[in-house]
């Protein structure tokens, strides 16, 4: 079984950072790209930011410039550095790990992480 945990998320005032994580364990052979997502009440759930293995990062239009993926591939975790926080980026993030198991190679999806930005 795979298992992902994110944690970081909460109440922010606009202009705020925070830093989200995301660690996976289980019976993992290999890991590919790894990322965020995150989704709005009422919106479709759209792409926040990835990063492949060999660390080339994507991001969506809307936190280029603010927001920053890394991943510690020693500790099996991917991370996402919010800055200049905005209430349109209030939603709920999840991450999204391709791996590979005993069972094959897919995409895993954590939990998911309230994130508020309020004043």
């Amino acid at each position: 079984q795979v298992q992902l945990v994110e944690s970081g998320g909460g109440l922010v005032q606009p202009g705020g950072s925070l830093r989200l994580s995301c660690a996976a364990s289980g019976s993992i052979f290999s890991f590919g790209d790894m990322g965020w997502y995150r989704q709005a009440p009422g919106m479709q759930r759209e792409l926040v930011a990835r990063i492949t293995r060999d660390g080339t990062t994507y991001y969506g239009d809307s936190v280029k410039g603010r927001f920053t993926i890394s991943r510690d591939n020693a500790k099996n975790t991917v991370y996402l550095q919010m800055n200049s926080l905005k209430p349109e980026d209030t939603a709920v993030y999840y991450c999204n790990v391709a791996l590979r198991t005993l069972t094959g190679y897919r995409e895993h999806w954590g939990q998911g992480t309230l994130v508020t930005v309020s004043s």
